[in-house]
Order: structure tokens, then sequence, then C-alpha cells
């Protein structure tokens, strides 16, 4: 299979060493260099694409892959605007159950552990993550990537799997509210979040930022009969019952969950047998959950700013 993968940043460059590994045949392609005549020219070529650039550019390349017949496999999020969602759920839709969205995190043993679990009596939730930006990678500056263009960027967008898990495990969560905080250097760009959901019987927070000295990911979930606490950058799982605690050993490898998530894109493509993870990101699956990440990000409040200094 030829696939094509547009976007040769660092998640660009994941995808396509994985797709390689895996015996796809791929090319590598700079949407910077080639621009939109030249991506528009390599598709005719190709049997599937990866779009992996900025997500503010994605819905000609969207459009353009889906008129031709091209199944997707779409980095995360999908839209930040409710509107463009909207109008990208359509153009997707003839190849949408051909196509996935790049939500890895669904891949993760833990989450998978979470997903089976028999969460009915949650009656609240907490589920944060963070790290200061300027730590992500060496040779990187916040200032000029992605991350920092109002439209697009932020942690809200930049981290949302968070949200993505949340919608998992209790689907039909409505957003409440959105509290930001900004920094003066950077207008419209939340440096952390804060998203209040709920449905019937069950409220929770997502919590995000670019600010705290070192990762944290952790999955709270508080129950009448038992509760789950899940730190995943520290990889201990604890599930408290009136029995007392249980520890889980779920072990991990980071970049297994990119290799599986291609695997059954791959297998979308061709028409093959997937996984069978019950929460593969197919992308007509996955289009509540992209409207609940576009919703939170349309209702943030900036209700202050950050002065720590951001290269």
């Amino acid at each position: 299979m030829r696939v094509l993968v547009i976007g040769s940043g660092s998640i660009g460059r994941r995808h396509h060493d994985n797709l390689q590994s895996l015996g796809a045949s791929t090319r590598l392609l700079s949407w910077r260099a080639e621009g939109l005549g030249g991506t528009l020219a390599a598709l005719d070529s190709a049997d599937a694409v990866v779009i992996a650039t900025a997500t503010d550019i994605r819905l000609p390349l969207i459009e353009a892959a889906a008129a031709r017949g091209l199944p997707m496999y779409i980095e995360k999020p999908l839209a930040f605007r409710p509107a463009e969602m909207e109008e990208i759920a359509t153009l997707a839709a003839p190849v949408a159950t051909r196509s996935m969205l790049g939500l890895m995190l669904r891949y993760h043993p833990a989450v998978q552990a979470l997903a089976k679990a028999d969460l009915s009596d949650v009656f609240q939730f907490a589920l944060t993550i963070g790290h200061d930006v300027t730590q992500w990678r060496q040779n990187w500056r916040f200032s000029e990537s992605y991350a920092a263009c109002a439209d697009g960027g932020g942690v809200l967008l930049d981290l949302c799997h968070e949200l993505d898990l949340a919608h998992c495990l209790f689907p039909g969560l409505t957003v409440t509210r959105v509290q930001c905080i900004g920094h003066p250097a950077f207008p419209g760009v939340d440096f952390a979040s804060r998203v209040s959901l709920q449905s019937h019987g069950l409220a929770g927070d997502v919590s995000m930022d670019y600010l705290t000295p070192q990762l944290h990911r952790r999955a709270t979930l508080r129950g009448h009969q038992r509760m789950h606490d899940f730190d995943f950058a520290g990889q201990s799982y604890t599930v408290t019952e009136p029995s007392g605690p249980r520890h889980l050993t779920l072990p991990l490898e980071r970049n297994a969950m990119f290799l599986d998530a291609m695997r059954d894109f791959l297998s979308l493509a061709a028409g093959t047998q997937t996984s069978g993870n019950p929460l593969m990101p197919r992308l007509d699956l996955c289009l509540p959950s992209a409207r609940l990440v576009a919703k939170a990000w349309a209702t943030r409040d900036f209700i202050g700013e950050i002065t720590k200094e951001i290269p």
C-alpha cells in the first residue's frame, strides 16, 4: 500500500517510520515545502493518506483526499471550530468508515482496562495532564511551533486526549464551563485550561497545562462502590474497593500505541480485519468526541495570565 504522510514534523516522521516498519510504501511530504499544489498532485499516486499538519490547514486536504476516495489517518484534533467540524464530517463521510482519527491513547493498556471496568457507580471524575512546554523537546521553541498559534494552538487542543478519554468512559458528556490561563506574549493561546463536564448524575473536570515542572497524567474516578486512581506518568494503577486496594500491572511501551493504531489504519484502508480494539478510533465513530473538543475550545473563557518566560 502506498501511503502519503503530509506533515514532516515530529509526529509525521513518527508515522512515516512506523508505516515503513509495518511494510507500507510511504512518502513523507513537507506541507511547507510543497504547498497545496504539490500536495494535491502527490495525492493522485497514493492509496491512503496520513494528515499530520497543523489543524488550521487540514480542511482542503481532507476535502481533496475524500474526493479521491482515499482513506485518511488524521491527527488529533479533527477541528477546533464547531462549524468547520461539521463541514469536515460531511466531506469525509464517504471514506469515514475506512479512516481514523489519531487518538492513540485508546490503545494504552490502562485506558483499555478502564473501558472494560464497571463505572456505572461513578459520580465524579478528574483527568489531568501537564508538563512545562519549554522542556518538551531539544532544539524546539514553543514560539515557533503550531502550538503558539491562536487558531489551532494552545494546550486544550494539544493535549485533548484527556477529553477524548472522558468521552470514551462517559459518553454523552456536555461542556458546562472552560476556564483558561493565557500569556501576554501569545494572545488567544491557552497555557492552562480546565474543562468542566457533566451528564445525568455525573460531574467531572479535565485539566491540562503547559506549565508544571514535571510530567503528570492522572485519572481519578470516584464511585460509591470503588475508586480508580490511575497514574499514567508513573505507571501506577490502583482500584480501591471496600475490601481494600488492588494494584494493576499494565506495562507500556509508548510507541506500541502508535504502531497498534497505524496497524489498524492499514487494515481499515485495505478492508481487512482489524485488531478488535473496542475503542478503535474509526473516524465516523469519533465524531462525538471530536465535537466535544470543538465545543470546549469554542467555550473558552480566559480568566487571567501567567508571566513565566516562554521562548
